[in-house]
């Protein structure tokens, strides 16, 4: 099993704005071969330095699926509009891929 997460700094009062963009997607993760899960995670706001941290959480049987789905239209299709909400993003999101060593 492989997890991807996706770390996205969120200036703080974006939020809500940010939590649409993910609720209102099209998705067609659950066509690709080896989906499993999908979560998008809320994390505290650090005040101090002005944003909310949200995780993506995709769950895939491989990591070659994983890949596979990075290389595919249905990807490209999701994130033809990244680029349009800038203006609540601290930075670009960091990537975090782990390969499941043990779990119930």
């Amino acid at each position: 099993m492989f997890i991807a997460m996706n770390r996205f700094r969120i200036v703080a009062g974006h939020e809500e704005a940010f939590e649409n963009v993910w609720k209102n997607r099209e998705t067609s993760l659950a066509e690709m071969p080896g989906f499993k899960e999908f979560k998008l995670l809320r994390g505290d706001t650090v005040a101090e330095d002005g944003y909310t941290l949200f995780a993506s959480h995709t769950i895939w049987a491989t990591k070659d699926d994983f890949v596979a789905w990075t290389k595919s239209e249905n990807f490209r299709q999701a994130h033809k509009n990244a680029g349009d909400n800038r203006a609540m993003y601290m930075g670009p999101p960091k990537f975090e891929g782990f390969s499941v060593v043990e779990g119930a």
